[in-house]
């Protein structure tokens, strides 16, 4: 007779692991979507047929579009961030904000939401705060004095022209090597203009 643990492992619920991964596939196929179609023409019925599952996963995952939407916002920066604050020095968050910032998932994000930003505003204000609000306050954590708008004027920097080619299609996404020297080169923009201590 064949004790509990000789049993073979019932199908039961799902593990984190799996649960963060079938997360992922989501938003992965929204943001595709999203981005092929624009925000208001794709549906929820579309993002389940994309991702291979029920409107109920997704509104248990989720919920609505808007929500959706904002959850890749959301997993770009938690990639990014992290705990990013914890042991880097300024540099460091500046080089990983760029890499994330230049890749294409936030490139795409950034063009959807400036195609979208007129029609779904209240979308807008919160692509703004959870996205480049967030980094700026990162940033602000690890100056030497918290100054938010020198902050401001650090992450303008970490975008700079290089951002603007990215979203016209006229640059290809950085390496981690050329997004620590593009980072490099904005502090020593503001270390030049005297408002950065080094």
């Amino acid at each position: 007779m064949a004790t509990d643990d000789e049993s073979p492992r019932k199908r039961g619920r799902p593990t984190e692991a799996e649960r963060a991964q079938r997360r992922d596939d989501i938003l992965d196929a929204a943001v595709r979507l999203f981005v092929t179609g624009g925000f208001r023409q794709v549906t929820l019925d579309d993002i389940v047929a994309a991702a291979h599952v029920t409107k109920r996963t997704i509104y248990g995952y989720f919920g609505d579009r808007t929500e959706i939407f904002l959850a890749a916002v959301e997993r770009l920066r938690r990639r990014t961030l992290g705990l990013a604050t914890d042991g880097n020095t300024l540099e460091e968050l500046a080089a990983k904000i760029v890499f994330a910032l230049h890749s294409d998932e936030a490139i795409s994000l950034h063009k959807l939401m400036i195609i979208e930003a007129n029609r779904f505003p209240d979308l807008a204000k919160r692509f703004y705060h959870d996205g480049p609000e967030s980094y700026i306050q990162a940033l602000n954590q690890l100056l030497a004095e918290p100054d938010v708008e020198l902050a401001r004027s650090l992450f303008t920097l970490l975008l700079g022209e290089p951002h603007r080619q990215r979203l016209l299609g006229l640059r290809a996404a950085p390496s981690r090597t050329k997004a620590t020297a593009h980072a490099r080169a904005a502090l020593r923009q503001l270390a030049i203009a005297g408002e950065l201590e080094t």
